[in-house]
């Protein structure tokens, strides 16, 4: 509440900092390899994976490295199942254009889905309740067009500690973070059939990728790991 009271005080400052940081901040790419494949053995679980720079891989040189590798292996070893996988993911995806990512290659039928969203919705001034609105919209067309029974929402990292940003955008980007994050949450436990889980994260340099704003591999074995157990233990 104290952000948002401040904010219009420290808007100059805060665009200018902006401005200044899609200036001057390095461009990484996103992972290379495939973004489909098959681990493991037994009854076949199929996982689509949805979202942003985050699910794509930035920041890592692979998807071995990236999301999709570590919780790809960590579900088919905890699982005892095949995990038949597929990746749907773009630089600068915010909430809204998730589901227009994935009417453009509708992804077949798949039994459930994890979406990494909600950086860009920060970035973007999407609201949180409209962030919200849109989630509910690219459930309903997974459950309608795909078959997904369940959706497992990623939280939103903690902005307030990416190496990249100054103080105060730092600051104002991790409240509206949390913001967004406790909407999902709450949104989250009015459905039976979507999933919000909390990761606990300490973000510095040590463990970012070289921009300072995207997830290094530390994090991205963690989140992976950290979402691939949540799995595990529930009914796809």
């Amino acid at each position: 509440m104290l952000a948002a009271a401040l904010k219009p005080a420290l808007l100059p400052v805060l665009i200018a900092q902006a401005v200044a940081l899609r200036r001057r901040a390095p461009t990484l790419p996103e992972a290379d390899g495939p973004r489909e494949g098959r681990v493991g053995e037994g009854e076949p679980l199929r996982l689509l994976i949805v979202g942003d720079s985050s699910a794509a891989g930035v920041g890592v040189a692979t998807q071995d490295e990236a999301l999709a590798g570590h919780l790809t292996r960590t579900l088919a070893a905890r699982s005892g199942r095949r995990i038949d996988w597929r990746l749907q993911a773009r630089s600068g995806t915010t909430s809204a254009q998730a589901l227009a990512l994935l009417q453009e290659a509708p992804p077949g039928p798949h039994d459930l889905a994890v979406a990494v969203l909600g950086v860009n919705d920060v970035v973007e001034q999407v609201a949180p309740r409209r962030a919200v609105q849109q989630r509910a919209a690219l459930v309903d067309w997974l459950r309608a067009e795909a078959g997904v029974r369940h959706v497992v929402f990623a939280p939103l990292p903690p902005m307030h500690q990416f190496p990249l940003l100054p103080q105060p955008l730092r600051w104002i980007a991790g409240a509206e973070a949390r913001a967004h994050d406790a909407a999902l949450a709450r949104w989250a436990a009015t459905r039976a059939d979507v999933h919000h889980v909390p990761i606990a994260l300490r973000l510095g340099p040590e463990n970012m990728a070289l921009d300072g704003f995207h997830p290094g591999a530390p994090v991205y074995r963690a989140c992976g790991e950290a979402l691939a157990g949540f799995i595990a233990e529930r009914p796809a």
